[in-house]
């Protein structure tokens, strides 16, 4: 793999959640010098383990509190913004916050920064979660003008918080509901997420000042979504469709208990859907080829299977 990052010093913050470790670990694999930058740095010690010697720092700093920024980026080449929330003040952190790192970046002197927002971040939008997201976009172009703004659709991977979470409640479930069944994704696998990530940062003359959609090659339904997981973990539960009216009560009803099924943020956003718009460059102008997402799940979803990897008889 080219080193076209060797030696340079990255700072990514909010390196330590299910993205940021497959960032941190495509910009090792590219030579970069990493500093893993949260207000909780220490969670993200298994990243440690991805570099050399030396290679990893973990580093404190809060968005909230930009003081706390000039210090974690002095002497910083690039800079990726990751930090993001579906809960507490999202504009402190997603817009106001943003555009402060973005401030702090520019004045350490860095020449690439790369802020990672979402697929349907609308300044006018229907959740705080895609106001705040176009908030933080315009304050971060506004500040670095040459920055590369990243929105991905929903990611999926081994040890996500998406594809488990649905075939652990069909594993256990005779019957599940279907929140906004008829609701379009474009489910990308965050390996490929972090790849156009980094591809975009280590180019900032061909890639800085654009705005890129990444989402996987293609498109489905929430409910075909759910087949394809019950049909992966060899399940067959019924699943129930819920309308929309229905569905929308439930999240307004519930969404603020803890272990809710869904709140009622969360289900504006599915309800909008989470497809690439097809206005803006893409993975293919970031020299990425996204992977579907059939071709992981009959080997991760093994462990939701009756008797897991022991299902299969074998026969002689």
């Amino acid at each position: 793999m080219a080193q076209e990052l060797a030696g340079k010093v990255v700072a990514l913050v909010g390196g330590g959640g299910f993205l940021g470790r497959y960032v941190a670990q495509e910009l090792l694999m590219r030579g970069a010098r990493l500093r893993v930058v949260g207000p909780h740095a220490e969670r993200a010690f298994t990243v440690k383990p991805l570099g050399n010697l030396g290679q990893v720092q973990l580093l404190r700093a809060d968005l909230t509190k930009p003081e706390t920024l000039p210090g974690v980026l002095a002497g910083a080449d690039a800079v990726i913004n990751l930090a993001g929330s579906f809960s507490g003040n999202l504009d402190a952190l997603m817009g106001d916050g943003a555009g402060k790192l973005a401030e702090a970046a520019s004045a350490a002197g860095a020449s690439a920064f790369v802020h990672v927002s979402g697929i349907g971040a609308d300044a006018s939008g229907d959740t705080a979660y895609a106001r705040a997201k176009a908030h933080g976009e315009a304050l971060v172009l506004a500040a670095f003008p040459g920055a590369s703004v990243v929105r991905p659709s929903i990611l999926f991977g081994s040890d996500d918080h998406f594809l488990n979470r649905f075939a652990g409640l069909i594993s256990s479930l005779p019957a599940l509901p279907v929140f906004a069944p008829e609701a379009k994704l474009q489910p990308l696998f965050v390996e490929d997420c972090a790849r156009a990530i980094v591809a975009a940062l280590a180019d900032p003359e061909r890639h800085g000042g654009k705005t890129f959609e990444v989402a996987g090659p293609e498109t489905v339904t929430m409910l075909a979504l759910n087949r394809q997981i019950a049909a992966a973990a060899e399940r067959g539960p019924l699943l129930l469709p819920l309308p929309d009216g229905l569905s929308g009560l439930i999240a307004a009803a519930t969404g603020w208990l803890p272990g809710a099924p869904i709140s009622s943020q969360q289900w504006k956003l599915l309800k909008a859907g989470n497809v690439a718009s097809g206005k803006l460059p893409g993975c293919a102008d970031l020299g990425v080829q996204p992977r579907p997402l059939e071709l992981f799940l009959d080997r991760w979803l093994v462990r939701f299977r009756r008797n897991g990897r022991f299902a299969d008889r074998l026969t002689v």
